[in-house]
């Protein structure tokens, strides 16, 4: 089951950064080019924030099963686990459900793009850095890799 789970959150990964790099690049194309909100435009924002919550709800599940979890702090690994992987990934999930969630309430299509643009973009790049500091606190794991 512990296998599954860990092969399923480390390709489900590629699922959650594929759609945030277009959904950013889409946001910023509507917010730089004053495009209209289209729906198409809010079903990938949409698919965007459901694949990274069913990442999220995987990599909970693991947190709890996971023998990494129960390394000591002390321990470069258990840290990354415990502390700087989890609380990292919260906060681009908070991100992405916040910048939807704002994206709904405004009126503008232009500020409709800004919003997911800055929001999601932030999730992005903190979910980038986290995968980056994995590669480098956990020996054989590599960024591009399944592990």
């Amino acid at each position: 089951m512990y296998s599954i789970l860990k092969s399923a959150h480390s390709g489900w990964r590629y699922i959650v950064l594929i759609l945030l790099v277009v959904a950013v690049i889409n946001a910023l194309s509507g917010w730089l080019g004053k495009k209209t909100y289209t729906e198409g435009n809010r079903k990938l924002n949409v698919f965007t924030l459901i694949s990274a919550h069913i990442q999220f709800l995987i990599g909970l599940v693991l947190y709890f099963f996971s023998p990494l979890t129960k390394l000591p702090m002390s321990d470069t690994i258990g840290r990354y686990f415990k502390a700087e992987h989890t609380s990292m990934m919260l906060i681009a999930i908070i991100l992405i459900t916040v910048g939807n969630s704002k994206s709904k309430k405004v009126a503008d299509a232009v500020a409709k793009h800004r919003t997911i643009a800055v929001f999601f973009g932030l999730a992005l790049v903190i979910i980038i850095v986290s995968i980056l500091m994995m590669t480098k606190s956990v020996p054989g794991r590599s960024f591009f890799g399944v592990s």
